[in-house]
Formats: C-alpha cells, sequence, structure tokens
C-alpha cells in the first residue's frame, strides 16, 4: 500500500487527482492539509484526515508521499519542505517558478534518496494517445509535421489582467500540458521557433504562444489561444502518405467538470462523432479514409507509475531531465515578452 497526503485542498486536489486515486486498491490517502481548514468549497471525503496542521502531515510517518496541488509560486518552498522530512513529493504544474528552482529539488531529491515528479497527466489524454497508435501504424508513412491546438474563447481573462507576469502566463499557465506530451514522446529537439505574444499590448498578459519543435525533418508545433471562438483540431498529424485529424480533446476534464467521475461507466470515453478521421494512400496506391476508434485516457495512471517506483522500485516514467527541459522552454518563451 502506497499511503499519501495533500498539500491543498482546491480544484486540484479535488477534481484531477483525488478522484483517480480513490479508484486505485493499492494507494490509500491519509490526510489533506490546508491552510482554511473551514472552508468547505469541496465536498469532504470520508475516511480522510482534514487538518490545518502542516506538521502532522510531514511528520506522520505512515505516509509516503505527498501531492503539492497549490498555486505554483509556492511550489518550491513546500517541495523543499516536502523531501526535507523524508517523504516522496508529486508537485503540480507548472512544476516551478524557473529551470534553477527546479534543478535544486532535483538535486536536494537525489540526495535525500527520494523522488520528486512533476503532475504531467496530460501523458495519458485520450486524443494524445490515439495519436500516437495513428503514427505507429505506419499508415501516414514518414511523419512530416504535427500540429497540436489547446484553445479556448475566454477574453475575460486577458482583459481583466492589466500587466505582464511571467508566472500568471498563458504559455506557463497551459503550455506545460502540451509541451510534456511533445518531450515525452519526441524528446528534446534539434532547435525550437518561439511565437509568444500579448494580443492585447505590450504590458499585458501573455495570450497567445506558437512554438515549433524541430525533430530532422519533423515540425511539431504547439499552438494556443484565449480568443478562439472556433477551436483548431486538437491534433493534426501529416505524413508523406496521408493525414490525421483529432478534431476534439480528451473528454476526462469535461466529465470531471460535470462531477462525473472516474468508475463511472462511459467515463472519459470517446463517442463516435468524437473519433478522429484517417485519410492515408496505402503502398498499392488505394486512397482510405476510416474512423479511428479513441483510445482510453486515465490520469491515474500518474499514480500507478508512482507507487511502481516508490513501493516496486521500478524506474519513473516522468524523467527528471524531460522536466527540467520543459522549465527551460516555458522560461525562454515568456521572458520574450513584457
Amino acid at each position: 500500500m502506497l499511503t499519501i497526503g495533500f498539500i491543498g485542498n482546491g480544484k486540484s486536489t479535488n477534481r484531477y487527482q483525488l478522484p483517480y486515486v480513490l479508484t486505485r486498491k493499492n494507494i490509500k490517502v491519509k490526510t489533506i492539509y490546508a491552510r482554511n481548514i473551514n472552508k468547505k468549497d469541496w465536498d469532504r471525503v470520508e475516511g480522510i484526515n482534514y487538518t490545518d496542521d502542516l506538521n502532522s502531515l510531514l511528520n506522520d510517518p505512515d505516509i509516503q508521499l505527498i501531492s503539492i496541488c497549490t498555486c505554483h509560486d509556492s511550489h518550491y518552498e513546500y517541495a523543499k519542505m516536502v523531501l526535507e522530512h523524508g517523504k516522496n513529493c508529486l508537485v503540480e504544474k507548472p512544476f516551478m517558478k524557473n529551470s534553477q528552482e527546479a534543478k535544486e529539488i532535483f538535486a536536494l531529491a537525489k540526495e535525500k534518496g527520494l523522488l520528486v515528479q512533476c503532475y504531467q497527466n496530460r501523458r495519458y489524454d485520450s486524443d494524445f494517445l490515439t495519436t500516437q497508435k495513428v503514427i505507429e501504424s505506419g499508415k501516414l508513412g514518414n511523419i512530416l509535421e504535427l500540429e497540436m491546438h489547446f484553445d479556448y474563447y475566454r477574453p475575460e481573462i486577458p482583459l481583466a489582467s492589466k500587466e505582464y507576469s511571467c508566472f500568471d502566463s498563458y504559455l506557463y499557465g497551459h503550455g506545460c500540458h502540451t509541451l510534456d506530451q511533445v518531450i515525452s514522446y519526441f524528446g528534446k529537439p534539434d532547435k525550437i521557433h518561439y511565437d509568444v505574444r500579448q494580443l492585447l499590448g505590450p504590458g499585458r498578459m501573455n495570450d497567445y504562444f506558437d512554438l515549433d519543435l524541430y525533430y530532422g525533418i519533423l515540425k511539431v508545433s504547439i499552438k494556443s489561444s484565449y480568443f478562439r471562438v472556433k477551436e483548431r483540431p486538437s491534433f493534426v498529424v501529416y505524413g508523406d502518405k496521408g493525414c490525421f485529424i483529432k478534431a476534439n480533446k480528451d473528454r476526462q476534464e469535461e466529465h470531471l467538470k460535470l462531477f462525473y467521475l472516474p468508475g463511472s461507466p462511459g467515463f472519459g470515453i470517446d463517442r463516435i462523432e468524437d473519433y478522429g478521421t484517417l485519410s492515408y494512400y496505402d503502398d498499392e496506391g488505394n486512397y482510405h479514409e476510416e474512423k479511428v476508434v479513441s483510445e482510453v485516457g486515465d490520469y491515474g495512471n500518474v499514480f500507478d507509475g508512482l507507487y511502481e517506483t516508490i513501493i516496486e522500485g521500478k524506474e519513473p516514467r516522468i524523467k527528471d531531465e524531460q522536466t527540467l527541459l520543459q522549465m527551460e522552454i516555458l522560461e525562454t518563451g515568456v521572458n520574450m515578452c513584457k
């Protein structure tokens, strides 16, 4: 049994992590710490101890892993505290404010013989997993271009921001999703082109980004905007024999927002109309167009990986160097705005 605790009792804990942990028979949540224990925006889970005494969490000998689900400007301080108390550590995205903080935290974990890891749950999005399946089928031939879009129409967010902050930028908050997907699958790029903008002008928030990562002849584009009334397809892949278009995103977040939780029938499962379309020419020159049944996403795989590493001694699924590379890319991008 892996026994864990949480620092923070907000959306990250209750929407994106706890529902998955509760479906795992080999993981137990013992304690959740919150600064304001009387604030009850989320229903409490029976059997879990809720506390405003951080020391009781940090000094509990039963707890092996603590997940930090707070604003990212406190990630460094909490991660350092957790590691210094001899606990393994999971940290929400963005991992740290900058790459220097990330390096220090990884070094401390290594010194203590502990695991620290970023919560990269988007590796287990169904649209991303389905795109991998199509690429690996070979039907597209040599992959030439991959476009990834993570769009919203939320103009009220950039309109309400009157100053620029690196750490509250759109790239930091949303680029960490898609960027990790690229790094986890393709590795370190040969070069990167950055287009990071403030569509409302200088001194306002970063509300748009377009990063091109090059791997030999392959270009992977990560694009996102707060001003997209019509969202672009989640994934578009072009090869020298065909293309694959996955219009709709993974449905886990959609269901979580409706409080339809993991373990419920059909949770996170794509409908037929959500399936992507694969168009290609076979080796005989015949044209094919077909729907691709979506893979099933499961953010709980992050916790399965943590169990394997902490309890069974297996290699971590999310590598330190992947998180460090992501932080360096995010840091370079946001520093282009003022």
